[in-house]
């Protein structure tokens, strides 16, 4: 196509294969669209394209995903707010027109197989089961109501049979609704040949994970990713508990998870929380689990947390194919290699001098924990 269509914070430009989404840089603009920057959506990653009525005045044009293509959307588990989703573009009302040609020109795009589908003309056997379904007919019209019939057993619906089985259900001809024409890939056929269900998920990411940040500030710590192979874990001493402080610094192999956590920081307890394959048990509360950060107030917000969690999550769905079996992680100064600024270290050993002073560690593991440190000098 070609074309453009801008909106508030977003302007969809509809390309051959996909549809490129780019985000406004205002101050109104939510802040995670503007850490997103640009999308492209290939149209395989879609399962369809609805036209709705906004707020004061608005139409909301809105591309669904298909399950399994976008590693953001899986990320956030639908725990975004509708101002924060990346695939809605809102429109002046006085533009629905254009937009619904811009809906049906899109959906004609579509992948057949994005919608899953029944096939509505298989029978079905007795006790609750439908029998053969009919053609559907005008809006509404669902035929004659025939009266009700002897006790145990229904008049027509298009005759419906006895208690326990339905009959055929009658004919209900074509549908003038937008609501069911305004479905399937190819924008809704005159006569349906089946019925639509849950949209055909994908075995794959379709779209590209959000290219940054790759570092933020949690409650207890800092968490950093290489963007390819490494996620670590930093904890301060004022907010990491005791647990995370003798486990030390954390660094993860993507070859070693299977997948991501992600709670909001707009709700209660929010944190991130990297997933080990080979089932270990884990400690039930993210703040006693090395493998996991907490956020807290002003900290790890949507726009910072949440690309992070989708960009470790496609780089462990990346490298399925080569991942090793599953070891316990290693402190960031014990892996081979790895070295830090002494000054750092110095730091690093007056905190954990603290803990001993105040009864959180014993005498044996302040003096292995300060040998590591001094190690890695």
């Amino acid at each position: 196509m070609g074309d453009v269509l801008a909106g508030n914070h977003a302007t969809w430009e509809f390309e051959s294969d996909a549809l490129l989404i780019r985000f406004d840089r205002g101050n109104r603009t939510p802040k995670l669209l503007s850490v997103l920057r640009e999308r492209r959506v290939p149209h395989e990653a879609l399962a369809s394209v609805t036209l709705t009525p906004g707020k004061r005045g608005t139409v909301v044009l809105h591309a669904v995903p298909r399950p399994g293509a976008d590693p953001l959307m899986e990320a956030a588990a639908g725990q975004l707010k509708e101002a924060c989703d990346p695939y809605r573009l809102v429109l002046p009302a006085d533009r629905e027109t254009l937009a619904e040609y811009y809906r049906d020109e899109l959906r004609a795009r579509l992948p057949a197989d994005a919608m899953g589908t029944v096939d509505a003309g298989a029978a079905v056997g007795p006790v609750g089961a439908l029998g053969p379904v009919g053609a559907m007919g005008s809006v509404g019209a669902l035929g004659p109501v025939g009266a009700l019939g002897p006790v145990g057993a229904m008049g027509s619906v298009g005759a419906l049979g006895p208690v326990g089985a339905m009959g055929s259900v009658g004919a209900l001809g074509s549908v003038d609704s937008p609501d069911v024409t305004d479905v399937g890939a190819a924008g809704a056929p005159a006569h349906v040949d089946s019925v639509l269900t849950a949209p055909t998920p994908v075995d794959r990411f379709l779209v590209a994970p959000p290219q940054g940040p790759q570092s933020f500030k949690t409650y207890d710590g800092r968490a950093s990713f290489d963007g390819v192979s490494e996620v670590s874990f930093r904890w301060s001493w004022t907010g990491a508990s005791t647990e995370k402080w003798k486990a030390g610094d954390q660094t993860f192999s993507v070859r070693d998870l299977c997948g991501v956590e992600w709670r909001s920081p707009e709700v209660l307890d929010g944190y991130l929380r990297l997933v080990p394959r080979g089932g270990a048990p884990r400690p039930p509360q993210p703040d006693l689990d090395p493998a996991s950060v907490v956020f807290g107030l002003g900290y790890g917000p949507v726009h910072l947390s949440l690309p992070f969690a989708a960009a470790v999550l496609a780089a462990i769905r990346g490298r399925a194919a080569d991942r090793v079996p599953v070891h316990a992680a290693a402190p960031a100064g014990m892996r081979d290699g790895a070295s830090r600024d002494p000054g750092a270290v110095a730091e690093r050993i007056r905190h954990l001098g603290e803990l001993h002073q105040a009864g959180l560690v014993t005498d044996a593991e302040f003096s292995a924990k300060k040998a590591e440190l001094l190690a890695e000098l």
